[in-house]
């Protein structure tokens, strides 16, 4: 790869259903340029979870093999991976934390001190903290802070989103990895990723809740008043809808999946009643006929379940379609079926649309890629992309040298980008973000950077493995 570009990120997405690896670059206009992209069908996982880490190895390997036959000048060694699962689930906690002097100004420490305290929150034997997400501050009586850096007063606390995941789940998925050859740089949240894929500045804004219907799960991502509200995994997706074909209608499992692609419905009131699909017998046994109706029902029957808990998941926390007036943005394979949009907006009351990755992708994207059953595998790209930019800024803020102007951050820029470990070109463009958000005139320290969709979330789940190999070591 030439130093002047930029480097090559590649998401790998392990699902129930398939496995799913692309490699992406940023062009210049901040767009990202698809350089492979390969897919398998995926063996070893039930549910989100790898349960047979051979059989999950192999997957890996023959996606990998595709992405790379798409590219040949493609050497894959380091990758960023979702994680989903059963095992998922989350919890609200509130947290405080009384300062020593109640006259100077809270410091950002404080507010990493107060974070951190939230990780000694008890959670059930096997399972492991994955993401501490603060949603509001206060100090004192004064509430709904996004930021309580600068205010004073005696006590700082806020709610928290905790989000918690079996240990060995995701032990099993970095031992995939490790054995496919490849180095994880993180583990992601995949409802995460979907979210960043799908959802614009203005979504964040307005409020929406974004369903990613997958193979074996449907993850909800819940977004209110620029925070990440609530997260939930739903224990139906995809495989349920084909295995309730499959018995409903007494037909093999390829049947069924090839039934609900080309013939499903969402909405069985939009049906022929009088359409019937034949398929072929078994062994000598007479073709059988099956009603696009009785179809049409089977699978709004599931999908009505996957909507009621929506339901139930957004009255937890006491929001409705008043609250979130981005909608529901529904993404993931299992979002394709005909009429899903009529039945979401009829069973839960939102405005319903579904949710593709087109906007993050460059005009020459493979048109594969802009389906919604893509979209974690681009959010994870993005988290990576995201990862590299604030290489450069946490130099920037680091460096004791003051930039004055925008013409004095490009300066730095070219100077420092060859002591980074990202590529010049993406140091130049975050410096040129960060120059951006300065004045013309000189204007001292640079300013607080606008937190971007990845900034939000702190923790890099992969450091979690990385204390644990330090603390064996010792």
């Amino acid at each position: 790869m030439n130093i002047n570009e930029a480097p090559i990120i590649v998401g790998l997405d392990i699902g129930t259903t398939k496995i799913a690896v692309i490699a992406g670059r940023k062009n210049e206009f901040g767009k990202l340029e698809v350089l492979g992209f390969g897919r398998s069908d995926s063996n070893g996982v039930q549910h989100g979870q790898v349960l047979n880490i051979d059989h999950a190895i192999k997957a890996i390997h023959q996606s990998l093999k595709n992405c790379t036959d798409s590219n040949p000048e493609l050497e894959i060694k380091e990758v960023y991976v979702g994680i989903a699962g059963h095992h998922i689930k989350s919890m609200q906690t509130r947290g405080d934390l009384v300062r020593q002097d109640a006259e100077t100004e809270i410091q950002r420490s404080e507010i990493e001190m107060l974070i951190n305290n939230q990780k000694k929150t008890f959670i059930p034997a096997g399972d492991e903290i994955i993401e501490v997400i603060p949603q509001d501050f206060h100090v004192d009586n004064i509430q709904n802070i996004k930021d309580p850096v600068g205010y004073n007063g005696v006590k700082v606390g806020a709610n928290f989103h905790i989000i918690t995941g079996d240990r060995n789940a995701i032990k099993n998925i970095k031992r995939a990895i490790d054995r496919s050859s490849l180095t994880t740089k993180d583990l992601v949240l995949q409802p995460l990723a979907s979210a960043s894929a799908v959802m614009t500045d203005v979504d964040l804004e307005a409020g929406v809740a974004i369903l990613d219907i997958g193979g074996g799960t449907s993850d909800l991502a819940i977004f209110y008043d620029g925070i990440l509200k609530h997260t939930a995994v739903i224990p139906f997706g995809g495989e349920n809808i084909t295995n309730d074909i499959r018995v409903g209608l007494g037909v093999l499992k390829n049947q069924a999946e090839a039934l609900k692609v080309q013939f499903g419905s969402a909405l069985a009131n939009e049906t022929n009643a009088n359409a019937y699909i034949t398929i072929p017998g078994l062994k000598g046994m007479p073709p059988k006929q099956i009603s696009v109706k009785n179809l049409a029902q089977i699978i709004q029957a599931r999908m009505e379940e996957i909507f009621d808990f929506v339901i139930y998941e957004l009255k937890k926390i006491s929001l409705d379609s008043r609250s979130l007036y981005g909608g529901l943005i529904i993404t993931g394979g299992g979002s394709q079926l005909r009429h899903l949009i009529q039945l979401a907006e009829f069973k839960t009351g939102f405005n319903a649309r579904i949710g593709y990755p087109n906007e993050h992708l460059a005009p020459n994207h493979i048109d594969d890629l802009k389906m919604p059953m893509y979209a974690t595998c681009i959010g994870l790209i993005l988290k990576g992309f995201n990862d590299y930019e604030n290489q450069y800024i946490r130099f920037l803020e680091a460096n004791p040298k003051k930039v004055e102007t925008k013409a004095d951050a490009q300066k730095t820029a070219k100077k420092e980008a060859g002591l980074l470990t990202a590529t010049p070109s993406i140091a130049l463009a975050a410096a040129i973000q960060v120059a951006d958000e300065l004045p013309k005139e000189p204007a001292g320290p640079l300013p607080p950077r606008k937190l971007k969709f990845w900034d939000k979330f702190k923790d890099n789940l992969i450091d979690l493995f990385k204390e644990e190999d330090d603390k064996m070591i010792k």
